[in-house]
């Protein structure tokens, strides 16, 4: 590829995102000005037609009517996902307070609290992601936040997906709203009569939630940039072509912004899971199929390298939500790998088990931002404070080094308190 090929591959779908903006300044606006007026108008734009103030929150019967309609096998199914991800996450917190002398008579330390507030963003598109609302809320219930509210698109008759209502009672979260894309952004962000205002937002998003976002950062802590799917496939010559064809679809048929790609130094195993990829997408539903199509046509495909190393160079520079390693000895490359949202080692660890039920949280930073966020997890819900106590011998201890220090960095009302202190507590 050329150096303007390899750019365009990197940026995925965000390069897209400049149209975006624009539209989803204009919502920001229209909601900052008009409130629930302006929510209403757009949720009926979007969402649903009937959408109305009162018909914004999920209610109580609508909770109830979904355990009544959600397979009782599915209901385990998800069951056992939530187990697994609260073991995880349970796994995951911190001491509450750890506090130390470090040195005589000066003591340091912090303290863990959960933020006040936290807006869940779980998409919906033409599927339903259940398992989305686990990984986004159960993080909040191990964390206590104290609130916590849910935006999710509905379907056109105003109906919130049934076994996403099951997975939110399931994980605590009762305050769910009939909300998509960039006004359900721009509603937790702004607050509303019948909206809450929240302190952070986080989950997944297409480009216009994620332009959203983008726009009213600083505002709002908006998390991890978790816009359109993305995954990897690492494989080499001992590869079976047929899983790493397999898999490859996995991302794919998330949508046309999806980026899929098999990264592999094997001429051979690209072509034979090319061609398995293909007669594999065939038997895809027709719209699941054209979403393959297009994804490994503009964002996706097969990137052939020269040895294993250029592969893993290229992981790291394109830094992938999801990193599958097909490879003959997958935990010999682990300590290569620095940039993933997750690392999935070996044949029996493909996408979807971590997706849904392993219990490592599957809501991970996409468009290159490995490099520097993580996955969704308790720490998006915590805070920390730093707490220290001197006592005199602490303080007669630090004080000529803060007063020379805060006199060289030309704060004399700093070196003051320092320096009148030996005089005022004798």
């Amino acid at each position: 590829m050329t150096e303007a090929e390899l750019f365009t591959l990197k940026r995925r779908a965000e390069l897209d995102i400049e149209n975006a903006l624009v539209i989803a300044q204009e919502v920001i606006t229209e909601i900052k000005l008009r409130g629930d007026d302006g929510v209403v108008e757009y949720a009926m734009k979007f969402d649903y037609p009937d959408a109305t103030v009162e018909s914004l929150k999920v209610t109580a019967e609508e909770f109830e009517k979904a355990e009544r309609e959600i397979d009782p096998e599915l209901k385990k199914a998800i069951e056992l996902a939530y187990k697994n991800i609260l073991e995880v996450h349970q796994r995951q917190m911190p001491e509450e307070m750890h506090f130390a002398e470090i040195s005589d008579g000066v003591f340091a330390g912090e303290k863990v609290t959960p933020i006040a507030s936290a807006g869940l963003y779980v998409p919906r598109g033409k599927g339903a992601f259940p398992s989305v609302m686990l990984m986004l809320a159960v993080p909040t219930q191990v964390t206590k936040v104290p609130h916590v509210i849910v935006c999710t698109p509905p379907d056109k008759q105003g109906r919130v997906e049934p076994a996403s209502l099951v997975a939110a009672k399931m994980a605590g979260v009762e305050n769910i709203y009939k909300l998509g894309g960039i006004q359900a952004i721009a509603s937790m962000a702004l607050g509303t009569k019948t909206i809450p205002k929240v302190d952070k937002i986080t989950g997944p998003c297409n480009v216009y939630g994620s332009a959203a976002k983008r726009l009213l950062y600083g505002l709002v802590d908006v998390g991890l940039p978790a816009g359109p799917s993305e995954s990897i496939i690492l494989a080499d010559e001992t590869t079976d072509p047929r899983i790493a064809a397999l898999d490859l679809l996995v991302e794919a048929e998330h949508g046309p912004e999806s980026a899929a790609l098999l990264v592999t130094h094997s001429e051979s195993l690209a072509k034979a899971a090319a061609q398995y990829a293909m007669d594999y997408m065939q038997t895809l539903p027709a719209w699941r199929k054209e979403f393959c199509e297009k994804g490994l046509s503009s964002y996706g495909g097969i990137v052939l390298t020269e040895s294993l190393e250029e592969s893993l160079d290229f992981i790291n520079y394109y830094a992938p939500e999801h990193l599958e390693v097909l490879i003959n000895d997958p935990i010999s490359v682990l300590g290569k790998i620095k940039n993933a949202g997750e690392i999935l080692l070996g044949p029996y660890t493909p996408i979807p088990t971590a997706n849904y039920c392993i219990g490592v949280n599957a809501i991970l930073p996409t468009g290159g931002f490995a490099r520097s966020y993580s996955a969704v997890s308790v720490f998006d819900f915590l805070k920390r404070t730093g707490i220290a106590y001197l006592t005199k011998q602490g303080f007669d201890s630090l004080k000529g080094a803060t007063e020379l220090l805060a006199q060289y960095e030309g704060f004399p009302a700093h070196a003051m308190s320092i320096r009148e202190r030996n005089h005022l507590l004798k």
